[in-house]
């Protein structure tokens, strides 16, 4: 007998009917002999139908209301899901995080799963199935809090490592991990298994089948995950530690991202210490600073400093930059029509010539690079946003992934 956690994500029980398939899949799983957690998402679409809801009350909903509205998501999801498995005669029984509790810090809407009391679930896990929503927990205040889009496979993973499951499989619509997105890029293939950085970077990059923090949580633990289809018997796509890494591929993936915007200050004075003004006071308030380029300026003893960040921050950010009295600069300029395209690969790290073949690649499309990020196993462009899918398809067929 071994202990799994199952993740399921919101299309695979968009339905009552999904819901259904989903409970007899757990079946087969406790059928097998296995101790089953299962993690669920909130229904399809029923997020993005909440935060609307918030909306349409205000354009500025406070945000502790915001987390116990979107955590009624899953809290749906769970009880139907346990419902479907006692009507399949299993011995089921929902848990809401407050309940457990999973304990949380941090701010609403972007919390951290900390710790949580696994007693009462190990001791029913001997005799049924516990049903566990994702995306949420409760604070020391004893708040609910969620842990931002995506959060139900935090939820998998830290249940994984604080229970010591032997495994953690995420549920979704596709099955596994792909080359690039399927449904851009026909021609894209399965990845039968892949390093924890590869698809850290490929998650972060704007690949959707993982949230980058869980990727990250496994990494640390060394939790094996495994990305699988709810709709298909295929095998899936295994992520596990830098034994897994193909040296023999130059590039595994390609992701992009169209969530960006760039900012350029223009005559900035090239003085030690002006950097830290300019980002400090985003850092205060959250706002994630992306890549950063600096050139040297058309006016003498000036320098122009280029960063991205994401695009919904671009008016907060633009106001701080403003209201900014510690930074001198001639101009700004703003554009939020670009994209991030990225490629991944372990191989990258000694495979001579990848940086030239993506910029030949693009410069073939006549795409023009507007800033560049690097790393050992990445390398990332921002490009016009019009561009994004030739860009993608053409480094995607140069790096012979297709």
């Amino acid at each position: 007998m071994i202990k799994k956690v199952l993740k399921f994500g919101g299309t695979s029980v968009g339905t009552i009917e999904r819901i259904q398939h989903v409970a007899n899949i757990i079946k087969n799983e406790y059928d097998n002999g296995n101790q089953i957690i299962a993690i669920v998402s909130a229904m399809s679409g029923k997020t993005n139908e909440l935060i609307k809801f918030s909306k349409n009350i205000s354009a500025n909903f406070d945000k502790r209301e915001l987390d116990v509205l979107l955590s009624s998501g899953e809290q749906v999801t769970c009880a139907l899901l346990a419902g479907a498995l006692l009507e399949l005669k299993l011995n089921a029984k929902s848990w809401l995080n407050w309940q457990i509790p999973i304990l949380t810090e941090g701010d609403h809407s972007n919390a951290r799963i900390i710790n949580m009391n696994v007693s009462q679930i190990n001791d029913f896990l001997k005799k049924g199935i516990a049903v566990v929503p994702g995306f949420q927990g409760i604070s020391e205040r004893g708040d609910i809090t969620t842990i931002g889009r995506g959060g139900s496979d935090a939820t998998a993973v830290a249940f994984a490592k604080l229970f010591d499951a032997e495994t953690c499989e995420i549920y979704t619509d596709v099955d596994g991990v792909y080359s690039s997105d399927p449904n851009k890029i026909p021609v894209a293939k399965k990845i039968d298994k892949i390093s924890y950085d590869e698809m850290l970077e490929l998650s972060s990059l704007g690949a959707k089948v993982m949230q980058s923090s869980a990727v990250q949580t496994a990494m640390m633990y060394n939790i094996p995950l495994e990305v699988k289809s709810t709709f298909t018997n295929r095998k899936g796509t295994k992520i596990f530690d830098q034994h897994g890494i193909d040296y023999s591929k130059s590039v595994t993936g390609v992701a992009y991202s169209k969530d960006d915007a760039k900012i350029t200050l223009i005559g900035v004075e090239d003085k030690p210490g002006v950097a830290a003004n300019i980002f400090e006071p985003l850092e205060k308030v959250q706002i994630n600073v992306d890549m950063v380029i600096q050139n040297i300026s058309s006016i003498e003893k000036k320098t122009d400093i280029t960063f991205t960040i994401k695009r919904d921050d671009l008016e907060k950010t633009k106001k701080i930059l403003e209201e900014n009295n510690k930074i001198k600069y001639q101009d700004i300029t703003y554009n939020d029509k670009v994209a991030k395209v990225s490629i991944v690969g372990a191989g990258m790290v000694s495979t001579p010539g990848v940086t030239y073949k993506m910029f030949k690649g693009l410069a073939d499309k006549k795409i023009n690079i507007l800033a560049i990020s690097t790393s050992e196993i990445k390398l990332s462009v921002i490009i016009d946003e019009n561009n994004t899918l030739d860009a993608v398809k053409k480094l995607h067929t140069i790096f012979d992934l297709d």
